[in-house]
């Protein structure tokens, strides 16, 4: 089978080096954050060609007509775009005008995970715990009585960003500053949310419908964080204290849970997994509240996969720890598309990988 990679390739020698301390109104130095290396895209490259014929598709300007003329027939996509809300969806909804099959989530549900307060919406709608929140466009839009302490995020970015160890508000004072500081940076409203104060946990799915597995449970260890700084997966904890030459000791996977709580989280994960619309794989963000029930945090969609066990990325650690080689879980994905598409078997075995 003749698959294409689609995907956003960062040159780091031309990125800027992430400030931790941003100024307060400066354009984001995070911008690429999101984007893949050199490295993780020679990886993927590599798992899917023990099986088939890879081509590559930078998600650029270009990326339509060299998708008509390569005619694959299937997209490993893992492009996240870089600009407006719609970027994450634009790939899938170039690929579903031309009719060509790709992994993972359609253009609607990765546009709706984006939007951290659309994917809350909805979860709250569905009855699927998640932390109580307003989004602002100014400190004056802030409602007069609120309870502290409060996350404040911009509400448009994954990857951590805008997601700084100054998110954890916990008065008056530091609530407004860091709402204009994202505003200011970020051009977007800003996320006010409910601090939940207990265990976090990152939880890997994969497959669809009765084939949806939840890989085992990864929990991040706050404990582990530098002294002094807040019990939250900032920006500094993902990128800049956590280097691959001197990892954080920050994961534990699987978790250790007592079997109720297990089967909570799985079971709200499920659920957000399938009234989202997800598709094939996605990671999800879980914290557990005051009473130590489990609340979504956020829904990853184009969960991270670097391919090193000491760059610490929870998708592939999950899968690891389910015993699946890096390479095996990239194909899982492709064979998750393949049942997903062809739910009555694959004519030509094309899509068959084990």
């Amino acid at each position: 089978m003749h698959i294409v990679l689609s995907h956003n390739l960062r040159d780091d020698s031309a990125c800027a080096e992430p400030d931790p301390e941003p100024p307060a109104s400066a354009p984001a130095d995070d911008l690429y954050a999101e984007w893949d290396d050199i490295h993780t895209i020679r990886a993927v490259e590599s798992a899917l060609a023990s099986r088939h014929r890879v081509s590559l598709v930078n998600a650029d300007l270009a990326a339509f007509a060299a998708f008509c003329e390569l005619k694959p027939d299937l997209v490993f996509n893992i492009a996240e775009g870089l600009h407006g809300a719609s970027r994450e969806a634009q790939i899938p909804a170039m690929l579903d005008m031309l009719g060509i099959p790709y992994t993972g989530s359609g253009p609607v549900t990765l546009g709706n995970c984006l939007d951290k307060r659309r994917t809350k919406e909805i979860l709250s709608y569905h009855r699927i715990p998640t932390p109580r929140f307003v989004t602002v466009d100014s400190p004056a839009q802030l409602p007069a009585r609120l309870r502290y302490p409060l996350m404040v995020k911009p509400v448009l970015e994954g990857s951590s960003k805008g997601v700084t160890d100054k998110a954890l508000v916990a008065d008056r004072k530091a609530l407004v500053r860091q709402v204009e500081w994202v505003v200011d940076t970020y051009r977007q409203s800003a996320l006010v949310e409910e601090f939940l104060p207990g265990r976090e946990f990152t939880v890997a799915l994969l497959g669809n419908g009765a084939a949806l597995r939840v890989l085992p449970i990864v929990e991040i260890n706050f404990d582990t964080l530098p002294a002094g700084v807040n019990p939250i997966y900032s920006y500094e904890a993902k990128w800049l204290w956590d280097q691959e030459d001197d990892p954080l000791q920050i994961f534990t996977c699987p978790a250790r849970l007592e079997p109720l709580l297990q089967k909570r989280i799985e079971e709200i994960c499920r659920r957000a997994f399938i009234v989202m619309g997800c598709r094939d794989w996605c990671r999800i963000d879980v914290r557990l509240d005051s009473r130590g029930l489990p609340a979504i945090i956020e829904l990853n969609p184009l969960p991270g996969i670097l391919p090193r066990p000491e760059q610490n990325s929870c998708f592939p650690k999950a899968a690891r720890a389910a015993g699946l080689s890096y390479e095996e879980m990239i194909l899982a994905v492709v064979e998750a598309a393949g049942a997903r598409l062809h739910p009555q078997g694959v004519p030509d075995e094309r899509l068959r990988m084990f």
